[in-house]
């Protein structure tokens, strides 16, 4: 039985320490809002008044929190109580740059971190599914692999550089929400067309999306834009699209449209529609 602290009891906060009470560990958790870490306290979870307090005697401290702020607000007030030898995992979706800054200051303290953000909901935190990313020191990562393999259904460690975790967690993150927002104006689309919404499911049923990222994707990388589907002709159905929502409010569509416009204009309308990718293959 091991003995781990969950600072954070959000929604996904929870979820891991209800899953961590349900395989026998022993758990403390705190979060600003008692009521929401007192939710949990059916389970045999102990709720602490402090972060200091929730982590005392703790061989894992899980970190679930807001942002970077809170973070470093939530683990400064926790180290006077932080045992020699603990391991900080910290789930928290956070900003590379300050990820970096972060780790090297509990490396010059003695402190065992590692960034370990996740793809997964509460749903799957409570099942142990989903992917963690983790970054941070080989020999911390080793000393907590199994652990932390038992939390998720696949865990993938990035090395050692201490920011790469988290530069990963917001692809997965832009890649998820802009999906999601695509879906909704494909939905606005359905609805100005006096078309079922369920036929948009349906119409993204017929793309392979691994696909897709492998080869269109795959030639961003390589730099590769030669013209599949020209930019010009992608922007007139960008006009379609418009014209076919007409005032009702879009989340992607007109950004992409305004985006293909610049392009055009520095003429790469004769280029694939992946010619937006240039820049951001110069290092």
């Amino acid at each position: 039985m091991a003995t781990i602290a969950f600072l954070g009891t959000g929604l996904l906060g929870a979820a891991f320490a209800e899953a961590a009470a349900r395989r026998g560990d022993r758990v403390t958790v705190w979060n600003r809002s008692a009521d929401k870490a007192r939710a949990l306290e059916g389970l045999g979870v102990t709720v602490a008044e402090s972060p200091a307090a929730a982590v005392r005697g703790a061989g894992r401290v899980h970190l679930v929190l807001k942002d970077d702020a809170v973070v470093d607000a939530v683990t400064a007030a926790a180290r006077t109580g932080l045992a020699a030898g603990a391991v900080i995992c910290d789930h928290s979706t956070t900003l590379p740059a300050l990820t970096t800054e972060r780790a090297e200051r509990c490396a010059r303290e003695g402190i065992n971190y590692l960034h370990c953000p996740v793809f997964m909901t509460p749903l799957a935190a409570r099942a142990g599914s989903g992917s963690m990313l983790v970054s941070g020191p080989r020999k911390v990562f080793d000393t907590v692999a199994a652990e932390l393999a038992a939390m998720t259904g696949r865990l993938e460690y990035q090395g050692e550089r201490a920011d790469l975790a988290a530069a990963k967690k917001l692809f997965g993150n832009a890649l998820i929400l802009s999906l999601s927002a695509t879906l909704a104006d494909m939905l606005t689309l359905a609805q100005a067309s006096d078309v079922a919404a369920q036929a948009v499911i349906d119409v993204a049923a017929l793309f392979d999306l691994n696909a897709l990222v492998a080869t269109r994707g795959g030639n961003m990388v390589k730099g590769n834009f030669a013209p599949s589907f020209e930019l010009a002709m992608a922007r007139k159905d960008f006009s379609l699209m418009l014209a076919t929502a007409g005032e009702r409010p879009l989340a992607v569509l007109p950004g992409v449209a305004a985006r293909m416009d610049q392009l055009i204009a520095a003429g790469h309308g004769a280029d694939d529609v992946s010619i937006w990718a240039q820049h951001a293959l110069t290092r």
